[in-house]
């Protein structure tokens, strides 16, 4: 998955206090304007306020002029926002669509639904009420802290000042939470517990070697202390204050979830038209794996009868190719020296063109992002801070119990592992975000839509067996399908779990029946399930949507078609929703 799904950030963007303030002067020159050039001038206004009620957010996209600054999560601040969120949709409605570029059409789009968002976020889905998890302050610690844009003493005043109101912060989250699910507490408690290592060693040896002035160092050190005071607090007030409060559930039913849903994945489908296609697309893969089982029997099982009953037979052959993985020591290791092969890959076979220059670091999970169900995600720079690291986050599993760790790692073994690689690194997400930082619109950069972003690394994993990857051996493509098959039953889970009634034992029976999947991975995604909404369903809408979309273009195009044209052209368009891409795409025809 990809950490930019997440977008439950406290106060979400709206206009920003100057906008009223513009000179006399310079409102006849946009008067002047052709449509195009006055909303040009409008967007970069409209991201100066983004930015300047969202500084965390600001800080990941590679935006540091709000570094210093903790929201916090007052009611007089949500107040203020929606305020301005009004303001905001008032001065949109002055463009008029049809007058405008396409790309600005998408734009302008994306900037409505942003608006519209934040205001169901904060007035009706209410998260700021139920989920202390939203509450942390130790991420956008370590953004600025590991963040290479500015000198070292100029990031570590930044994080002193942010921290200097982190009292404050947890007060008023206390103040605001009433009746949260027990799912979220506990995340909550246990990624706070680890943010307490971002305030550790590598803060303060950093502040160490510092060139702050003894007095600002001692400030900061006492503010490093007042923050892990304040974090520690927070814990024992979600673990004893809080636990007896947390009887709501964390399903948010039929008509939230579809509203989410179209605010989140802005698909031409609905919530439900998806959910029909999944259970579709589950028994067209169950087809194909029986194929794929049958034709292998007789490789792995000489001799042996083949059950008659074809999930049996499934579940046999996969058990076989899944019992050669690496070690528990040995997996992060095991995805770091894939990258190289994958890269060599897609050069061979000109799938797209990549950029040697923006590097991919693989790492273990920070702490303080563990615990969400997720083994392993990208963290990727943003529009601004283009040359910083991109991280591979993979979860370790050392200190897993013995028989977690092999049941994980079968999971994720010699097939699967690489299928991962593709998804998370290259050409999935790492790449598609590369691009995304290229698009000549910021908005569509930094108005990620998580279905297309998605959407685009499932897509790729297909792709690249497509063009040869794995020799396209029955072994790799089953075990493919037994990867779609995980993204196809994430739809159909994610709609069960929260319009439904779906208990854990019936679910984690559904993934390791219908999923081939293990325990491990089962019992992790109905975790996720209950910690989300809608997320889980972006990868098969996206997939399914640039799938069909590369399909109608073949069609149309014959002999013209090229397949790498198809993927450069696609991901100039940055991370906007695939039906506007889509759009663009056969306008540009």
């Amino acid at each position: 998955m990809n950490s930019l799904y997440s977008r439950l950030l406290l106060g979400f963007a709206a206009a920003l206090v100057i906008t009223g303030c513009q000179s006399a002067s310079d409102q006849p020159k946009e008067a002047e304007a052709t449509p195009d050039q006055a909303f040009e001038q409008y967007k970069t206004r409209f991201i100066d306020s983004l930015w300047y009620y969202n500084p965390g957010w600001a800080s990941s996209q590679g935006y540091h002029r709000y570094d210093s600054i903790l929201v916090l999560p007052t009611p007089g601040r949500r107040r203020m926002e929606d305020k301005a969120n009004i303001r905001r949709q008032r001065e949109l409605a002055a463009f008029n669509p049809s007058e405008l570029s396409v790309n600005n059409q998408t734009d302008f789009r994306l900037m409505l639904n942003q608006l519209r968002s934040e205001r169901w976020y904060n007035d009706t889905l209410q998260a700021w009420q139920w989920n202390p998890a939203q509450y942390n302050v130790s991420e956008a610690v370590a953004e600025i802290l590991n963040g290479r844009y500015q000198p070292l003493d100029h990031r570590l005043r930044s994080i002193s000042m942010k921290i200097s109101r982190a009292p404050e912060f947890y007060e008023a989250a206390e103040d605001n939470l009433k009746n949260p699910t027990k799912e979220h507490l506990e995340l909550a408690i246990l990624q706070n517990r680890g943010g307490l290592d971002v305030f550790g060693k590598a803060l303060t040896d950093s502040l160490e070697r510092s060139g702050l002035s003894p007095r600002e160092k001692e400030e900061f050190r006492g503010r490093i202390a007042t923050t892990r005071m304040a974090i520690e607090n927070y814990i024992k007030f979600l673990d004893k204050d809080l636990r007896p409060q947390a009887k709501r559930s964390f399903r948010i039913g039929p008509e939230l979830f579809r509203q989410k849903f179209a605010y989140d994945i802005q698909s031409t489908y609905s919530a439900d038209e998806v959910y029909r296609k999944a259970l579709a697309n589950k028994q067209a893969l169950l087809r194909d794996m029986t194929v794929r089982a049958t034709r292998l029997w007789p490789k792995y099982f000489p001799q042996q009868p083949m059950p008659a009953d074809t999930i049996t037979r499934i579940k046999q052959v996969i058990g076989k190719l899944a019992a050669v993985h690496a070690t528990p020591a040995g997996f992060v290791d095991a995805v770091r020296q894939q990258i190289p092969q994958l890269v060599k890959f897609v050069n061979d076979k000109n799938l797209l063109t990549q950029d040697p220059s923006k590097p991919l670091v693989v790492r273990e999970t920070p702490l303080y992002m563990r615990g969400s169900g997720a083994g392993a995600s990208v963290s990727a720079p943003g529009p601004y801070d283009k040359s910083a690291d991109t991280y591979y986050n993979v979860e370790p599993l050392t200190g897993t119990p013995t028989a977690q760790a092999e049941s994980y790692l079968r999971e994720y073994n010699q097939y699967t592992l690489q299928i991962l690689n593709i998804h998370e690194a290259i050409p999935g997400h790492y790449t598609q975000l590369v691009y995304a930082n290229t698009s000549p619109s910021l908005i569509k950069a930094v108005l990620g839509n998580g279905a297309m972003i998605e959407g685009w690394a499932v897509y790729a994993e297909r792709m690249m067996l497509e063009n040869g990857y794995g020799n396209g051996s029955d072994e790799i493509w089953l075990m493919w399908d037994k990867w779609n098959m995980r993204v196809t039953l994430n739809t159909i889970l994610d709609h069960m779990v929260q319009t439904g009634s779906i208990t854990e034992p019936q679910a984690v029976q559904m993934l390791m029946r219908d999923g081939f999947q293990e325990e491990a991975e089962a019992r992790n995604k109905w975790r996720r399930a209950t910690l989300s909404q809608v997320q889980l369903s972006s990868y098969f809408t996206g997939y399914t949507e640039i799938y069909d979309l590369r399909e109608e273009l073949k069609k149309d195009q014959g002999q013209s078609f090229n397949l790498k044209a198809f993927h450069e052209q696609f991901l100039s368009y940055g991370s906007a929703p695939v039906k506007y891409i889509r759009q663009m795409m056969l306008k540009a025809k």
